[in-house]
């Protein structure tokens, strides 16, 4: 299964326009509370601008870039883990996916009704924050309950399994964050079963309003200090003005981005984020006139990369031929670099790069 990244946060936080701007999928956006009640599902192209060089030095016609699974997750409000607002919803969405996008809203605007009274970013993040390490408490307690006879009797794996309980338990008592408790992989092993939604990475999405760019301003600030507190990261852009930056042509989107002080889009940084988030690498392909990069789990073995482009390659794969995307700009072709002994031949065990280009040999 594709791994799916959740936008999650208070209703009008701007996370529909976030998703949108990143997928072009057209979501309901409203200026009222829960515009979004059923997940939205859309796939965002991640920027990578070594897949241009390479489909320039292979002299490929179609250019295809990786991409990225968002889904827009309905917003959650105070009480949420006791199924206040939408709150069974968003907890339920929220654990079927591998990673977080939380938006928080920086910005004002009297055409966008606030949950609350005046916007501010740390409260949000706090009220967001609680509600997940509540609902993670109560999962964590009906499991103690669970194994307690068994854990008391002599079981030593469920003995074992209750002291890491006991440990995430006292952590989410003092409002930190399981990903934030620095535990072992083995420890992180023993809670797979209970998916819990701290347990997820997380980047804090700070949608900023047109009067705080370039800078972001002390919101801005506010948010980073509390990302950094947890050890997560910050990606600050305004939503709305990147929705409009994704319809203009590249000459048109420089002149726009200038106008504000902006480098480059905030969407490319949210999309490479993102993948770092979930530990995703790129693999490039040449083949019949189209070059394309494919995301793979850091980690992950020539058959699996195979299989990313079809099981058939993966159930009959023989070999893969693979050069870095830098020697393969020098040489321009597999058959080059191959006749000039650059390119290595590697079994299904072999552990892929980030920025393989591969050819595989397959049954």
């Amino acid at each position: 299964m594709a791994l799916q990244v959740g936008i999650i946060g208070l209703p009008n936080s701007g996370k529909t326009t976030i998703f949108n701007a990143l997928t072009r999928a057209g979501a309901q956006v409203a200026g009222y509370p829960f515009s979004t009640v059923d997940p939205n599902y859309g796939v965002a192209a991640v920027p990578d601008a070594r897949l241009e060089k390479v489909a320039k030095a292979a002299k490929c016609g179609k250019v295809v870039p990786a991409d990225l699974r968002l889904v827009d997750i309905a917003g959650l409000v105070e009480g949420a883990h006791r199924g206040e607002g939408l709150g069974n919803q968003f907890l339920a969405h929220i654990r079927e996916v591998d990673a977080i996008a939380h938006a928080v809203r920086c910005f004002s605007s009297p055409d966008v009704a606030h949950v609350r009274a005046e916007v501010d970013p740390v409260k949000d993040i706090e009220v967001v924050n609680a509600e997940l390490i509540l609902a993670d408490l109560e999962a964590v307690s009906r499991r103690k309950e669970r194994i307690g006879k068994a854990a008391a009797s002599g079981d030593r794996e469920k003995a074992r399994e209750m002291e890491v309980l006991r440990k995430v338990e006292e952590g989410l008592d003092s409002e930190t964050p399981v990903r934030a408790m620095g535990l072992s992989r083995d420890e992180k092993a023993v809670l797979d079963g209970l998916f819990l939604l701290t347990a997820k990475p997380v980047i804090y999405v700070a949608n900023l309003g047109e009067d705080q760019l370039p800078d972001g301003g002390p919101l801005l600030e506010a948010v980073r200090e509390v990302a950094e507190a947890e050890g997560a990261r910050t990606v600050a852009f305004c939503a709305r003005l990147e929705a409009e930056i994704e319809e203009l042509e590249a000459d048109e989107m420089e002149e726009f981005l200038a106008a504000y002080g902006i480098e480059r889009p905030g969407l490319e940084e949210f999309a490479s984020r993102c993948c770092d988030l979930l530990g995703l690498i790129t693999f490039f392909t040449t083949e019949s006139g189209e070059c394309r990069a494919w995301p793979l789990r850091s980690g992950g073995s020539a058959v699996e990369a195979a299989g990313k482009i079809h099981t058939d390659m993966a159930r009959g794969f023989i070999r893969a031929e693979v050069i870095g995307w830098e020697d393969f700009l020098a040489y321009g072709s597999f058959s080059a670099a191959r006749e000039a002994g650059a390119v290595r031949v590697e079994g299904r065990d072999y552990v892929v790069r980030d920025g393989d280009v591969m050819l595989f040999r397959f049954s």
